[in-house]
């Protein structure tokens, strides 16, 4: 487990914190496989029936390490689709436990589209959501393509997904894919409540009704590997490789 993710079980709730501040929560490699763990432990594990996402007050996740990410070489769509972020997103297709998400702050690339795997999401007025993968000549990815348009309809999904376009945490409220609203510092408190009363439920009729009104593991998986093919595609392309040399010569600076 890394240092900049804690897993702990609270009560029937396993709650997942991303804590790396310093960097804005941004997510390496060993994040990924630290949360894929901790969703893939409590499966079977008939003590946990919540799983809860969270960056704690005042950041959720600014996305993907792209330091990391590019000195990993992630530039194939081999190395993509074997990479420790798809299987994390691979276990959120699988998992069978409700997730609740609490979002303080910034939510940026996979920290909002990660969302969309989650059956309840509390923002805070201080969250923001955005999917800039476009900027970077990249494409969307897990399963987002799907998802969102399914949604909060084709027009907002396009706005985000390929515009670029940053939507406040009333917007994701109205757009379907926020539950709740709170003041800032209150998305985590908020999110217990809400793991509490889930938890008070019959668990084996929870497990049955989410699994009716979600969208299947097959199709969602095969909307990641697809997403990832052409991820990995992209990531060599002149628009990308020129996107992230900029990137990383803003970095030096």
């Amino acid at each position: 487990m890394t240092d900049h993710l804690i897993t702990t079980d609270e009560g029937e709730t396993r709650v997942i914190k991303l804590r790396r501040p310093e960097k804005k929560n941004a997510i390496t490699q060993a994040m990924y496989r630290g949360m894929t763990e901790a969703i893939d432990t409590a499966q079977n594990n008939p003590n946990i029936r919540c799983l809860m996402i969270t960056g704690g007050s005042g950041v959720f996740t600014s996305g993907n390490d792209l330091e990391e990410f590019l000195h990993a070489g992630t530039i194939s769509s081999e190395a993509v689709r074997t990479s420790d972020m798809v299987k994390f997103l691979y276990s959120l297709a699988h998992n069978v436990k409700p997730i609740i998400a609490a979002v303080d702050g910034i939510a940026i690339g996979i920290g909002t589209t990660l969302l969309f795997h989650c059956d309840h999401v509390l923002a805070s007025t201080a969250a923001t959501f955005s999917t800039p993968f476009l900027r970077l000549g990249l494409v969307p990815e897990g399963a987002s393509s799907l998802l969102m348009p399914q949604t909060m309809g084709y027009q907002r999904a396009f706005a985000m997904l390929v515009m670029g376009r940053t939507m406040t945490a009333a917007e994701a409220h109205i757009a379907g894919f926020v539950n709740a609203v709170v003041s800032p510092g209150h998305a985590e408190v908020e999110a217990h409540k809400v793991a509490r009363e889930i938890c008070k439920l019959p668990a084996e009729a929870v497990a049955i009704s989410r699994k009716l009104i979600r969208t299947p593991p097959d199709e969602l998986t095969r909307r990641i590997d697809q997403e990832a093919h052409i991820f990995g595609e992209r990531m060599s392309s002149k628009e990308a490789v020129a996107a992230f040399t900029a990137f990383l010569e803003r970095k030096k600076h």
